[in-house]
This record gives structure tokens, C-alpha cells and sequence, in this order.
């Protein structure tokens, strides 16, 4: 009779998951307290306020996790030495213990500190872009919006500075030396300035633009030709969607005419045409009564910032005479307040009699001549 196949498990396995168990045990408890230390850090630096969102927990997670890994590591292998589990000799207790102790702590510190220096950057600029426009007038909404334009691209500039910061402390804990690192990147900034101009172009072309504030998130703006809503300012590309959801990106470089259509304030030109036979006087009168009831109305006073302006007779054309007006707008309020106003415009011409004409074409109909009256 053959003889049983021997098991794999050793003899003391029961005793080697419950070590293993107890260290995830007090592994989960470290990184729950180390947790706790994070979002107590967190809350100090953005203030009270509850952390809820998925962007506030990501860095709890993160350091909850890198906690119970380093914990797991430091505890296991003295846990399965304490039971008689044999371990190689590059895996000895004492060694991965003096590792974690040093190396693994260092770098845990690392990441935490620009885990802090990242969300205390973000909230500094975040405080800054509040208080540099905490008001509700137009002027604060302008100075708000190029703060937070500002803001966005200062904040990704620093993120990515204090991470790569971070990531070559971390390989100098880990006994790389950094010194060639820094010296092909060098290298390669270099032949990178050579191999891609028109990047450096854009990115130079991006931060003009964001210094000089030529325009701003949430501007309608007219970009090469093309307009939208300006949703996106990077340091490369600018990105725009127009009237219809197509989304249209530019990169800094290549913008060769900008024209901003929100900036501090704005203009609503409005042409209407009367019948030659109405008088000019009183059509204007109509114009500029339905203006002032409009600025007076609650719910449209605060988009108009100036009474109507007249600008006289601008045209005689074929069937009407063409009479010229404008206002002035809060940004982004110009449309709005045109449609509203020709509506005004419209029912009071209709109160008053006045008409506005349409073009209208004469067709004469002619019978054909017959044969003898031909000659």
C-alpha cells in the first residue's frame, strides 16, 4: 500500500495564523490611530469642517494604508519567530524590524509631511482666493474669478514640485543616489528645451496669460475665430466649449487673437427699426421708458449697471429707419438682459402704436402680348 502523501501545512499552523492574525490586529489598530493623527492634522489646516468628500478622505486612506502595511511588516516576522516558524536568513525578524524602524519610517514621514504640505498649500490658496474677493458685487465676482484661475494653476505647480520633492527624498532613504537622477534630468530638460520648443512656447504663452488676466475661467471669450465658455486655463492649453457642448482646445502657443466678452463688464447693442411714417422722438421715448422700468424691475436691476444710452439714428434703410441703442451690463448679462428689453421694446411699440415694419417685395404680374400685337 502506497503511504499518504505527507501535508503541506507544518505541524504548528494553527499557531502561525493566529500570530499572523494578532499582527494585522495591532497592524489595523496602528493605522487607525495613524489615521486619526491625519485627519486631526487635516482638520487643523482646513479648519472644522467634516471630511466627506472622496478628495478629503484620500489622503486618510492613503495613510491608513501605508501604516498597517509598515506595522504588518515590523510585527510579522518577530510574530513568526515567537512561534518557530525558520525564516531565510535575508528575512530575519531583527533585520526587517531595523529596516522598518529606520528606512520604513522615514519614508511613511516623508509621504505624510507632503501629504500636509500638499493640503496646506491647496488651502492657503483656497483661503487666499476667498479673501481676496469675499464680497458679492461685480467687481468681487471679477476679482474672485481670476483668483480662483490663479489659484488652480499655482496649486497644481506646487503639488507636482512638493511631490517630486518627495519622491527623490524617498529614494534617498532607500540608499539610491539621486545624483545621476538629477543629472539625466538635467540632461534631459535640456534636450527636452531642444526636441519640444513648441511646448516651452505654449507654457510660456499659458503663464502671460494667466499673469497679464487676458481672460479668465467662466468668461465667454472668441478664441482664433471660435467661441465659448472658457472652462479650462493650464499652462498649455486653454480649453473652451461653445453654444452647442463642443468642447475646443487650444494650446497657449497657437492663440493668435483673443477676444474677451465678460471682462469687467459689458455692452448690448440694440438695433430696431421703425416706419418712416412713426416719429423719431417718441419711438425713442418708448425705448428708453421700456430701459428705465426694466432697471427698475428687482430681478433685472442688478445686471444693468448704466440707464440706456441713446445713440441716435443710425441708418436709413429700404423700408425703415434704423435707430441705435446700448447698455451696459454686468459680464455675462448681456443677452439675458437684450432678450428682455427687446420683449419691453416690443409690447410697449404695440401699446403705442408704433410699428416696426417689415421688408415687403412687389411682384407685378404681366399677361403675354398675343400674337398680333406683337408688331
Amino acid at each position: 500500500m502506497p503511504q499518504a502523501a505527507s501535508s503541506p501545512l507544518p505541524a504548528n499552523s494553527l499557531e502561525v495564523m493566529a500570530a499572523l492574525a494578532f499582527a494585522a490586529i495591532l497592524a489595523g489598530a496602528l493605522a487607525l490611530i495613524a489615521g486619526g493623527v491625519m485627519r486631526r492634522l487635516l482638520e487643523s489646516v482646513e479648519g472644522r469642517t467634516p471630511i466627506a468628500g472622496p478628495m478629503q478622505k484620500a489622503p486618510v486612506r492613503l495613510v491608513r494604508l501605508l501604516a498597517f502595511v509598515i506595522a504588518f511588516i515590523a510585527l510579522a516576522f518577530p510574530a513568526l519567530a515567537f512561534v518557530g516558524v525558520t525564516l531565510p536568513v535575508e528575512l530575519r525578524g531583527e533585520r526587517v524590524g531595523e529596516w522598518v524602524a529606520r528606512t520604513g519610517l522615514r519614508i511613511g514621514i516623508i509621504v505624510l509631511l507632503a501629504l500636509a504640505a500638499t493640503r496646506l498649500a491647496r488651502s492657503t490658496i483656497a483661503r487666499a482666493e476667498h479673501e481676496m474677493a469675499a464680497g458679492g458685487s461685480v467687481a468681487d465676482i471679477e476679482r474672485r474669478k481670476r483668483a480662483q484661475t490663479i489659484g488652480r494653476t499655482f496649486s497644481r505647480f506646487l503639488s507636482a514640485l512638493i511631490w517630486i520633492a518627495a519622491l527623490l527624498m524617498v529614494l534617498r532613504a532607500l540608499d539610491v543616489d539621486i545624483t545621476p537622477v538629477l543629472t539625466g534630468a538635467g540632461i534631459l530638460g535640456l534636450a527636452v528645451g531642444f526636441g519640444a520648443q513648441t511646448l516651452v512656447k505654449d507654457v510660456i504663452s499659458g503663464f502671460f496669460l494667466i499673469i497679464e488676466d487676458q481672460v479668465r475661467v467662466g468668461d465667454v471669450a472668441i478664441v482664433n475665430g471660435t467661441g465659448g465658455t472658457v472652462e479650462q486655463i493650464n499652462l498649455r492649453t486653454i480649453v473652451l466649449r461653445d453654444l452647442e457642448g463642443t468642447v475646443h482646445v487650444f494650446p497657449n502657443g497657437e492663440v493668435k487673437t483673443l477676444a474677451n466678452r465678460s471682462k469687467d463688464f459689458a455692452y448690448y447693442v440694440l438695433d430696431i427699426g421703425i416706419d418712416y411714417g412713426d416719429d423719431v422722438d417718441t419711438a425713442i421715448e418708448v425705448v428708453r421708458a421700456a430701459a428705465a422700468e426694466m432697471q427698475g424691475d428687482p430681478a433685472w436691476g442688478p445686471h444693468i449697471l448704466e440707464p440706456l444710452e441713446v445713440m441716435g439714428v443710425d441708418d436709413f434703410g429700404a423700408s425703415a429707419v434704423s435707430l441705435r441703442f446700448r447698455i451696459k451690463t454686468a459680464p455675462l448679462s448681456q443677452w439675458g438682459v437684450g432678450r428682455e428689453l427687446r420683449r419691453r421694446v416690443k409690447k410697449a411699440f404695440d401699446a403705442q402704436g408704433l410699428r416696426i415694419p417689415v421688408q415687403q417685395v412687389e411682384v407685378t404680374l404681366r399677361a403675354p402680348a398675343s400674337p398680333g400685337q406683337q408688331g
